[in-house]
């Protein structure tokens, strides 16, 4: 019983590998309620996020501006200290107030736009339209 019980303590957790990520993709989704930043690698898997509403606006105040440049800086902020993320496609969806704010934010931590895209969806043939009034 004891063997058992020791060979338990003396197992060690292996410590994270810090993985280093020279070039990646900057997903911004700007809508008029909020702005969410993402640092992804190339294959798409997210190194580090953030949002206004994560960055404590709340209400109106989550649609600013001002709040996408909090949100990017903090999600640039551990992109380039943990992953030393220098260079950066951007993709930006949506129409709020954010899309530039967070792009400029970039040259602050010296992260490189290699290229911008506007990935917006664009609507085909729109909505059903309402049934028709009886009367």
């Amino acid at each position: 019983m004891a063997d058992a019980k020791s060979a338990k303590t003396t197992t060690s957790s292996k410590k994270k590998q810090r993985r280093s990520v020279p070039t990646g993709q900057l997903h911004i989704l700007a809508t008029f309620n909020n702005t969410i930043v993402s640092f992804t690698d190339n294959n798409g898997n997210v190194l580090a996020q953030s949002s206004a509403g994560a960055c404590g606006f709340k209400g109106s105040k989550k649609g600013t501006a001002y709040a996408a440049q909090i949100a990017a800086e903090k999600a640039g902020e551990v992109a380039k200290s943990q992953y030393g993320l220098t260079k950066v496609d951007v993709f930006v969806k949506g129409v709020g107030l954010g899309r530039d704010a967070a792009i400029r934010t970039l040259q602050n931590f010296e992260i490189s736009a290699e290229s911008i895209k506007d990935v917006t969806g664009v609507p085909h043939g729109g909505t059903r339209p309402p049934k028709a009034r009886r009367g």
